[in-house]
């Protein structure tokens, strides 16, 4: 499948080969609580998992994610929104991957193109770009190929 945005140098949503040495996923309530509700569980998850970057900063990434999809996206029909978290190597980066029922990120080349000092403080993705990370977005599809929403996925290094 062929990437349809991406920035900071990203190849497009990273594509994962073999098996990752660490994957948690989750599905949650889609609410005004989900940012909260995704950080008290994604912080014990990294540091279970001894994800070599920060954690904290982590945190915050996957919890302004999830609070996107209720702020500025679409729910699914079962009123959830999904995460993914997934380490390809032991020592490596982590992909923090969100899925949502809109099709499009209206706004994205804007908030990218802030320059290399990263995006607006405003907004939620300034952490993907204090932590030094990548976003990109990709249309999601259903099993029949039809379009069923995005995937938003953040790139976050490991401490050096």
């Amino acid at each position: 499948m062929k990437p349809s945005h991406q920035c900071n140098a990203a190849p497009g949503l990273i594509e994962i080969d073999g098996e990752p040495a660490y994957r948690w996923e989750d599905r949650l309530k889609g609410d005004e609580f989900v940012g909260s509700k995704v950080r008290l569980r994604v912080r014990p998850w990294l540091t279970v998992a001894r994800w070599p970057g920060n954690i904290d900063v982590a945190t915050r990434v996957c919890g302004h994610l999830m609070d996107n999809v209720v702020r500025h996206a679409k729910l699914f029909p079962d009123r959830t929104v999904a995460i993914r978290l997934i380490c390809p190597s032991r020592h490596g980066e982590l992909i923090v991957e969100v899925d949502d029922a809109l099709p499009d990120f209206p706004g994205f080349d804007e908030i990218v193109s802030q320059g290399p000092d990263g995006y607006p403080p405003v907004t939620g993705l300034w952490w993907v770009a204090h932590a030094k990370g990548r976003l990109a977005w990709d249309l999601l599809r259903d099993d029949a190929g039809a379009v069923i929403g995005k995937t938003v996925q953040a790139v976050l290094p490991p401490s050096p």
